[in-house]
């Protein structure tokens, strides 16, 4: 059937891509918009390329063996690639198959000029563009050369950086085939890129369009700088025209080459204003066919607009959907919670449900809709003071949003804008009695719930959950604990605010919180001191532990000299702490109890690096600490004018402190202890779901939002399409970094450290714990991969409580996200390290092993030298 390697581009849309790739059914799509005028020309089929591929030599084996290499080993990779290219290339087109491709050329006209482009089918997808990846040729004359280039564009599937690109976004070679979009060639006065949202800001009104003169290829292959015209609104608001000195234009015998621009036309703009405009209007009309905003390539001939290519702009942050075309203002929920991860379905929903405001999910994190605050000048004030305390990122972001007048309506007084703004007029001190009030309320509607729960199967396990997560949501509401969590929070400002104005200090209170009570974060640190002393006589243990890979690993223990006794003591701290985890917001993360061996590398850690009985000394040393410092600070305000009366309101201040401040990571605990139990229940639903033949796994309903799970369970059917769409969406949210603060308008703003106060080149973050430290720096992305010495600084994207257990055994730490009040913060100040949070791309800037210099009473962060060999010998 020779039809079917060949298809016209009339015939095909942008629904078949697995028979003519990203590339030939974007352009099947465009040519079927009214408007929109796509270059004739016709597709050569991937059932073409598997026939090649079948008859290509030894490119089964040569597939398994790049399928094992590492995405890094480039040399490897460059290797083999070049030899898959080879085989590819030098296999002959079969009589049947050229016949297909030159009749189809004759259509068109045998002697006419052609574009002959890649499409793999694993390109411009919504969640990656491939963009580059694969070979493009232009102006190629003539049926031979043709299919010369059609076989080169199947082989350009295994160039190094199309080969890279897929490993590293998980996509299976044998996945992927490639189609060819053979067109006829335009010869263009100007060509270039239009992209329908701003690719830097997100924004989705404003559109840019880059331009130069002759065929797109000098911009793309970045010959020369393009004319960048910025369009709102229908007019333009912003252009650059660059010297535009070179060309790539057409040669009369088929290829390309580079010519230079007369002096005269340089500096001449390729587009006029009003073609610009047009040229946009025409990308809305792409962008409203494709459902998303497109990046398009297209070239300009006799005043007419053709069009060459459209992908999916692949890079933008989603805009949580708000059902209306009203202004919104999103501040991310991730970044107050300590977790910039995308959650799954699952994940995001439950804690939709369980939390104490509206929440909106983009990219698998969620944000809260802060406009009617910011709207209201009476609860916007308040709003800023206490998300900037909180992290001044997002103050700042805030306020440049506000700063234009147009887009946050002045609306009348809505009321107040959250907790109270804190300061030096605290509300009236609440009794010390309530946090172990407080503490048995929990630790008793927790119990209920696990005692509950169990009797709880199929639809009544939803409808009894719904009711569990009102019950969540009261205990979190309670006036008496929200009274608790304030009075420390507020105390600790006071006293950094006050101490500074009367004695100059900075941070006061980070010195004064060391080793406060009943905080429950920090004694999971120190806990897992006291596991390694159980653990650290017993050289046998010590061995077993450092091989560790299969999470029965705890079975194994009892089988060895001490390993009793080394069992009973990870099980009692499972017991107490097993139901945390990093990124533990997300139900879906595995748990402690339900993975133990992330536990392993720390507790070694924790064998190698300290003595016995460091967990008591540890903590004794804090408080005396502590306890010296009050004195230290009452006694100089008592020498100063009025001191009496300061020094009697900072004691009330400093008891306040330390008799609250350490039940603000109480709530999370409990919220944890709850996820633990709610999830145990949904798996064993999960397997009954597996046992009936609903589902292939367990963890499946881990894309299904907690509504979506119930009516499965329900109906007992589930749409296998739609899990297998949000595991590939979930992969790709990976890619994305959320914003602090996100506008309806797709406006992605991080916000800024407006300070001049820093030395040159250092990396500037929020002072949150006291003190200057230098050392090595650790970048760890993942807890379970620590391996650290004594003195070592940890440098890591965000610290949830559960990367407590690492703070014993480090002398400073750096963060990206974070502030004064998240936990990360307060743990380092309760074990007195000195730490610099919301550091932008800490992770990145800082190299593992080079030595760094942690400010963290003024805030910044110095890179020192670079890491030497024996740096990161561990």
């Amino acid at each position: 059937m020779i039809e079917q390697y060949v298809w016209d581009l009339q015939e095909v849309d942008e629904t078949q891509v697995a028979v003519v790739g990203g590339k030939g059914a974007h352009l099947g799509g465009l040519s079927r918009i009214e408007g929109i005028r796509v270059p004739a020309g016709f597709c050569v089929t991937t059932d073409a390329f598997r026939r090649i591929m079948a008859e290509a030599p030894s490119i089964d084996d040569r597939l398994d063996q790049l399928s094992r290499l590492n995405p890094d080993d480039r040399e490897a990779i460059g290797t083999l690639s070049a030899q898959i290219r080879r085989s590819i290339e030098g296999t002959a087109i079969p009589g049947d198959l050229a016949t297909a491709i030159t009749r189809a050329l004759g259509r068109l006209g045998e002697e006419a000029a052609y574009a002959v482009r890649s499409s793999a089918t694993a390109e411009d997808l919504p969640t990656a563009s491939f963009a580059g990846q694969q070979d493009t040729y232009l102006n190629v004359v003539g049926p031979a050369a043709i299919l010369q280039h059609v076989s080169r564009c199947w082989a350009s599937l295994f160039t190094e950086r199309a080969v890279t690109y897929r490993q590293r976004n998980g996509i299976d070679h044998r996945t992927v085939d490639m189609a060819v979009v053979v067109q006829q060639m335009v010869f263009p006065h100007a060509a270039g890129i239009l992209f329908t949202a701003d690719p830097v800001t997100g924004n989705r009104k404003v559109a840019t369009v880059d331009a130069g003169f002759g065929l797109g290829e000098a911009l793309v292959s970045g010959l020369v700088n393009p004319d960048v015209f910025t369009v709102r609104d229908g007019e333009v608001v912003a252009k650059a025209i660059a010297a535009k000195e070179r060309a790539v234009q057409a040669l009369p015998a088929g290829g390309t080459q580079e010519v230079a621009i007369d002096s005269q036309r340089q500096e001449q703009p390729a587009l006029t204003d009003a073609q610009a405009v047009r040229l946009v209007q025409l990308g809305r009309r792409i962008e409203a066919h494709f459902g998303r905003p497109q990046d398009i390539e297209w070239c300009l001939v006799d005043d007419g607009f053709r069009i060459v290519q459209s992908r999916p702009i692949t890079t933008l942050f989603p805009i949580p959907e708000s059902g209306d075309q009203e202004n919104h203002v999103y501040v991310s929920v991730g970044h107050g919670q300590m977790m910039t991860d995308p959650m799954r379905p699952l994940g995001f929903s439950m804690w939709q449900l369980t939390a104490m405001v509206p929440m909106h999910e983009a990219g698998g994190r969620l944000f809260v809709d802060v406009t009617r605050r910011l709207a209201s000048p009476a609860s916007r004030a308040g709003l800023l003071d206490v998300l900037g305390r909180g992290d001044p990122l997002i103050r700042d972001a805030l306020e440049t949003v506000l700063d234009r007048d147009d887009f946050v309506p002045s609306l009348p007084d809505a009321g107040p804008g959250g907790p109270p703004a804190g300061g030096a007029s605290a509300p009236s001190e609440p009794d010390p009695a309530i946090v172990t009030e407080l503490i048995e309320r929990s630790q008793a509607s927790i119990a209920a719930l696990e005692r509950d729960i169990r009797t709880k199967t199929g639809p009544a396990l939803f409808d009894f959950l719904l009711e569990a997560f009102e019950e969540h949501k009261r205990v979190l509401s309670d006036p008496l604990s929200m009274q608790a969590i304030m009075a420390g929070m507020e105390a600790t400002w006071w006293l950094n605010d006050q101490l500074q104005e009367w004695l100059g200090e900075k941070n006061a209170a980070d010195t004064l919180t060391l080793s406060a009570p009943d905080n429950v974060t920090s004694e999971m640190g120190l806990a897992l001191l006291d596991v390694a002393d159980v653990i650290r006589p017993q050289s046998e243990v010590v061995a077993f532990l450092q091989g560790v890979e299969d999470e029965g690993f705890l079975d194994e223990l009892a089988k060895l000299p001490g390993g009793t006794e080394a069992r009973d003591a990870i099980e009692g701290y499972l017991d107490r702490y097993g139901m945390r985890c990093v990124g533990e917001i997300d139900i879906t993360r595995p748990r402690w109890r339900e993975r133990p061996t992330t536990l392993v590398p720390v507790i070694l850690d924790n064998v190698r690096n300290f003595e016995p009985g460091a967990a008591e000394r540890r903590f004794e040393q804090g408080r005396q600490k502590a306890q010296k410092k009050e004195q230290d600070v009452l006694s100089r305000l008592r020498a100063l004018p009025d001191g009496d009366r300061k020094a009697d309101e900072a004691k009330r201040m400093i008891d306040r402190v330390r008799t609250f401040i350490g039940y603000r990571e109480y709530p999370k605990y409990g919220i944890v202890s709850r996820y633990f139990l709610y999830k145990q229940a949904l798996l064993e639903e999960a397997e009954r779901l597996v046992q009936a033949g609903v589902l292939p796994e367990k963890e499946d309903i881990f894309y299904l939002t907690f509504q979506e799970l119930r009516g499965v369970v329900r109906s007992q059917q589930v749409d296998d399409r739609l899990i297998q769409q949000r595991k590939e969406a979930f992969r790709s949210y990976h890619a994305l970094t959320p914003p602090r603060v996100l506008t309806s308008d797709g406006e992605a703003l991080t916000g800024a450290y407006r300070r001049d106060d820093v030395p040159a080149g250092a990396l500037i973050g929020l002072a949150v714990s006291a003190g200057t430290i230098e050392g090595r720096a650790r970048v760890i992305l993942d807890m379970a991969d620590a391996d650290l010495e004594a003195g070592d600084i940890l440098v890591t994207p965000f610290t949830d409580p559960s990367w407590s257990p690492l703070f014993v055994g480090i002398a400073g730490l750096v963060t990206e996200v974070g502030g004064l009040m998240t936990h990360g913060a307060v743990i380092a100040r309760e074990y007195g390290l000195p730490a610099v949070v919301g550091v932008e791309q800490a992770t990145r800037l800082i190299r593992d092993g080079q030595r760094i210099r942690v400010h963290g009473t003024d805030g910044y962060v110095e890179i020192l030298g670079g890491a030497t060999g024996g740096d990161l010998v561990g």
